[in-house]
């Protein structure tokens, strides 16, 4: 198969070789995370044109079940739109042939042969992507890191997910699975990360951090975070990421600290990223994200504080995302346009449904 644009080092030389109507097809964009699967329609500028989402089967179920899932979602989509390939964005291990998803955490893959699976069900070129990577692609491509030609997106959720891209590909690395910045060691003996290790990154700048913080407060009895546990109906599960953001963002002293750490963490793991990568730019995206500047402001300071070199080389720009939630779908659809093909998608679900 040619180089996929955004996988190759000669990516631009071949977009620019692809005929204009081919750049403008509709595809669709599948964003498979672990608690939801959202599909949507995308146009060559980067636009949704219409999204599905539903839940993520559980882990315990077969991989086919989520080829179900997965399928069902695009086959809606394609009795409405004339879309032409079919992009995945897989959290989990995608192998250097973007076929197989080698691992993923909060499904049952195993070495699945997800792009086979789906292109023969589906009867569209189908391409895997791992889902930061993705990510990375579209905020490159439409988003906040337009116009830069080396920059680096990190993704803060449960974890962090990282992503590097480079003149105009994704560098995956030699195996594919490059961007597990989250899993470098910050603290030696630190928390146990659930990859077996201890003292990783997303141990201490994540949302999982976040929210273990301050359930450890509570679990201190510490009269510090009374307000932040009625404002969570005083139950310690009622403590959850995006209440201790919105609890911050009003003001809440406890809160506010909490992100603090979360931020002076991210800042350290940035400049260890910018002594190893040297990239132009830094993008921050994921849910944890949306504390704005009570995350980023304190990334931002401990970045420069701890910089190798400071004072004597440039600095990265550290910005937040542009896409939102929508960056993982909108980059998977982006790159399966390269392998899209001019046809007609009528009676497609009558197609797959028969083959049942």
């Amino acid at each position: 198969m040619p180089t996929l644009l955004g996988l190759g080092p000669r990516a631009e030389r071949r977009r620019r070789a692809l005929p204009a109507g081919i750049l403008r097809l509709p595809t669709i964009g599948v964003d498979i995370g672990g608690t939801k699967v959202v599909a949507g329609v995308v146009d060559g500028e980067g636009k949704v044109l219409e999204k599905l989402r539903t839940d993520t089967p559980h882990k315990s179920k077969s991989p086919k079940v989520v080829e179900d899932v997965i399928v069902e979602l695009v086959l809606q989509l394609a009795d409405r739109h004339d879309v032409h390939a079919v992009g995945i964005g897989a959290a989990g291990w995608v192998d250097a042939d973007r076929s197989k998803v080698l691992f993923a955490p909060h499904l049952n893959w195993r070495n699945e042969p997800l792009q086979e699976a789906l292109s023969e069900r589906l009867r569209f070129p189908v391409i895997v992507e791992n889902d930061a990577n993705a990510a990375a692609w579209a905020e490159w491509r439409f988003g906040a890191g337009r116009g830069e030609d080396h920059m680096v997106m990190l993704t803060l959720g449960t974890g962090i997910g990282g992503a590097v891209v480079r003149d105009g590909y994704v560098d995956r690395g030699k195996y594919g699975l490059a961007g597990e910045f989250g899993h470098m060691q910050v603290l030696p003996g630190g928390h146990r990360c659930p990859c077996g290790n201890r003292g990783c990154w997303e141990q201490y700048s994540s949302g999982n951090a976040l929210v273990r913080d301050a359930r450890e407060l509570v679990a201190e009895e510490s009269p510090v975070v009374q307000p932040l546990l009625a404002r969570a109906g005083g139950t310690v599960e009622g403590i959850t990421g995006p209440l201790v953001t919105e609890a911050a963002q009003e003001g809440d002293p406890v809160a506010t600290e909490l992100l603090y750490e979360v931020g002076t963490w991210l800042g350290v793991g940035i400049a260890n990223l910018a002594a190893a990568l040297d990239p132009g730019r830094f993008v921050i995206g994921g849910g944890v994200s949306e504390a704005g500047d009570l995350l980023l402001g304190p990334a931002r300071d401990t970045f420069r504080r701890t910089l190798t070199g400071r004072g004597f080389r440039p600095e990265a720009a550290i910005v937040h995302a542009a896409l939102g939630n929508e960056a993982g779908l909108v980059g998977a659809a982006d790159l399966a346009r390269q392998v899209a093909r001019r046809f007609r998608t009528i009676k497609r679900r009558r197609v797959e449904r028969s083959a049942l």
